[in-house]
């Protein structure tokens, strides 16, 4: 069973601050959680919420229906109220967010002690402690849920913790980075660690600033990393092709947003594939990797690490707004890949084609040499990835329907082939792309594939590499800035796999 919890008001009435205390409170009796939030590109005023969702078994998606409405304001009903299940409960009146968060803790039967020793670690927590304890104190125990039995420490945490969490596991050095949503979280938690840590946290006044600058650090033997959207990794392209000339191990932070230009600047896309695959000008090689949750996320980041500093080229560690701020929860430990640096100070490089001993040259015989050993490291990169499991099969791995999908899209895809015969190829390397993925495709008749985009590159990008060609109807596509929720994919994953059944009697 899954319920869900949804959370609005304005910016500044503090939905997601119920969001993570209630996160916790979930956590610790037991449950998973899926948490995101919606929240407009404004500080005060808007429309703004998170919903929570939880079980006792993993689960990655939010559902439309609303099990729980906590209204801090009157538009949250109006916009929310049609949503909520016949038996719902609604939250609503004129008090502050540490009522209501008293409220939850009550109704879901959970213990005020621990809300109490969360509230502790906020500044001014008396006032806040006794507001959660009036709301409490003011509400009856609703659902009667025990605390859910699981064998392992579930962890909670957000994709920008987790990649920084990896980047950490792999010894980061340097982080650069000009805040842009939704990238602003890595930086947030690097700076906030580094004393700790060991790391150093700069933030520079612009992204060429901070591409340049991590480059510079990178060829003194530093390792480094740098962060940002598309309209920031816009400006890194030149400097990016800087890296693959000079053989600089880079890794690049691409959490995308919808544009283009500006565009929606706080909510959720996968449109900038095609610019992590192929940004820069010249041939080069590079390394493009998505995670699809938390977890893996921390994974993914030390892999990127392993490989730009094994290969000395750039990696682009590319994710989006959905993956980026949501929560996710694991039980299984992740996997961490050790990374050497590779570069020695004293070291010398070159933006131009240069000799041995890295001198400017023009010499045909040089330059033909040298574009040669560039481009021949994609043939062991190739190789070598098929270690990391660069594609993923979820389900039953019997099943003629297949779902394609890469990035955020793995949770919902993951709740939902639960209910339906369909098995899920999950693609996290996407440069350089496994040659086996061509055979996972052909075992299957019916191929589907889902993304947060209008052009669906996913799917040029495997009628590139495998010449499987996905039909129009068969892509599944969402481009309105929000994540896909559990009830809709269902929808339009059941449409297409009933058509098949229909033709076939």
């Amino acid at each position: 069973m899954r319920y869900d919890i949804l959370i609005g008001g304005e910016a500044g009435q503090g939905p997601n601050i119920i969001a993570n205390l209630i996160s916790i409170g979930l956590i610790e009796n037991g449950f998973f959680v899926f948490a995101s939030r919606e929240y407009e590109s404004r500080v005060r005023g808007g429309h703004n919420f998170n919903i929570v969702t939880f079980s006792e078994e993993p689960l990655f998606s939010n559902s439309k229906s609303i099990d729980i409405l906590v209204a801090l304001d009157k538009n949250t009903e109006k916009i929310h109220k049609e949503d909520l299940k016949n038996n719902g409960i609604i939250l609503e009146g004129s008090h502050n967010n540490m009522f209501y968060i008293g409220c939850l803790f009550k109704i879901l039967g959970f213990d005020f002690n621990l809300l109490d020793s969360e509230l502790r670690k906020i500044n001014d927590y008396s006032e806040n402690i006794e507001e959660a304890k009036r709301g409490y104190d003011s509400k009856n125990t609703e659902f009667n849920l025990k605390s859910a039995k699981s064998e392992n420490k579930i962890s909670l945490m957000n994709g920008n913790v987790a990649i920084s969490e990896g980047a950490i596991k792999s010894g980061v050095e340097f982080y650069y980075s000009y805040p842009m949503t939704p990238a602003t979280g890595v930086l947030t938690e690097l700076a906030q660690r580094q004393k700790e840590e060991k790391h150093k946290t700069i933030e520079l006044d612009g992204e060429i600033a901070c591409i340049n600058a991590a480059i510079g650090s990178a060829i003194v033997g530093a390792k480094s990393m740098v962060g940002s959207s598309g309209g920031g990794f816009d400006l890194m392209t030149e400097a990016l092709s800087l890296t693959g000339m000079a053989e600089v191990p880079l890794v690049i932070y691409l959490s995308q947003r919808p544009g283009p230009s500006t565009g929606l600047a706080t909510y959720t896309g996968q449109g900038d594939l095609n610019m992590a695959l192929h940004a820069g000008h010249g041939e080069f090689v590079r390394i493009v990797i998505a995670p699809g949750d938390a977890k893996e996320a921390i994974e993914r980041t030390t892999q990127i690490f392993y490989f730009t500093q094994k290969y000395t080229i750039p990696g682009i560690l590319i994710s989006d707004k959905h993956l980026s701020e949501s929560h996710y929860s694991f039980t299984e430990k992740p996997q961490i890949t050790i990374s050497e640096k590779s570069v020695k100070w004293p070291a010398r490089f070159n933006s131009y084609e240069s000799d041995e001993n890295k001198i400017a040259t023009e010499n045909i015989n040089i330059i033909k040499k040298n574009v040669e050993n560039r481009i021949n490291k994609s043939k062991k990169l190739s190789e070598e990835i098929e270690n990391f499991k660069p594609f993923e099969i979820y389900g039953n791995k019997d099943s003629r329907n297949l779902i394609i999908g890469w990035g955020s899209t793995k949770g919902v895809i993951l709740d939902i082939i639960k209910k339906v015969d369909c098995k899920f190829l999950q693609i996290s390397y996407l440069e350089p792309f496994s040659k086996k993925i061509q055979e996972e495709i052909k075992k299957a008749e019916k191929t589907l594939i889902v993304e947060n985009n209008a052009t669906s590159p996913l799917s040029s990008l495997i009628a590139e590499k495998t010449g499987f060609l996905i039909k129009n109807e068969n892509k599944i596509l969402k481009y309105d800035g929000r994540p896909f929720i559990f009830e809709q994919l269902l929808e339009e994953v059941e449409k297409r796999i009933k058509s098949t059944k229909e033709i076939e009697k």
